[in-house]
């Protein structure tokens, strides 16, 4: 199994043996990630099918990744207080999960927020145009938690390249489901929800966006 968060530099023994840490945290946050992962695409679907049950589900779900993460963030925490001063990779390693789980965290409340207007039959009361958009945007982000997932859970950092253009995908559709927003199709109230639905969307490959960089080392993350 692949060392969570390592990769190699010119200067890097390739074939050093995975650290303790990395397994053991390892599957912990691939939890979480299929947790999040399930609860984009659940609250997509539930909307759109109306699926009221299952998006009070994906609500309840919310609470579980929480708690996985709150619980993650204590050990990391614990650890990284009781690690020694020379084991800089393993503090590093530490570092970087505390830095992500917020991220993943946030995108985890973003699938509830959608689910909860699921749950009110919001999708009901779409246009069809909205409605494909919305569909559209639930696949896009379905494949950019897919490619985040492989950057920090399998140490893909060529994939960060592809997370940066999917995410421009859904900022176009972010584009297109405002303008759609403007045509008159859908009540004042309906539509104020569905621009909230499709800045939902949008802050969900932003933080991809940003889990990539924190990743990788790069700057720009917000």
């Amino acid at each position: 199994m692949s060392r969570l968060f390592r990769f190699s530099t010119p200067n890097e023994e390739t074939s050093a043996p995975p650290a303790e840490l990395s397994e053991d945290l390892r599957p912990h946050l691939v939890q979480i990630f299929a947790l999040v992962g399930e609860a984009i695409a659940g609250a997509t679907h539930a909307l759109l099918a109306n699926d009221r049950e299952l998006a009070k589900r994906v609500v309840e779900q919310d609470i579980t990744i929480d708690e996985l993460v709150d619980r993650l963030v204590s050990t990391a925490e614990d650890r990284l207080l009781q690690s020694a001063e020379r084991d800089i990779e393993g503090r590093r390693e530490l570092l970087i999960v505390l830095r992500i789980l917020p991220e993943i965290e946030r995108n985890g409340d973003l699938a509830e927020h959608v689910a909860r207007r699921a749950a009110r039959g919001l999708g009901a009361e779409m246009s069809p145009r909205a409605r494909g958009l919305v569909e559209r945007m639930g696949e896009v982000a379905s494949t950019i938690w897919r490619e985040a997932t492989d950057v920090i859970i399998d140490g893909k950092a060529e994939a960060s390249g592809a997370i940066e253009d999917i995410d421009d995908e859904l900022d176009d559709l972010h584009v297109s489901l405002t303008a759609e927003l403007t045509s008159g199709s859908m009540s004042v109230p309906v539509a104020v929800e569905v621009a909230l639905i499709a800045r939902f969307y949008e802050r969900f490959g932003d933080h991809c966006v940003n889990l990539a960089r924190r990743q990788v080392g790069r700057a720009g993350a917000d």
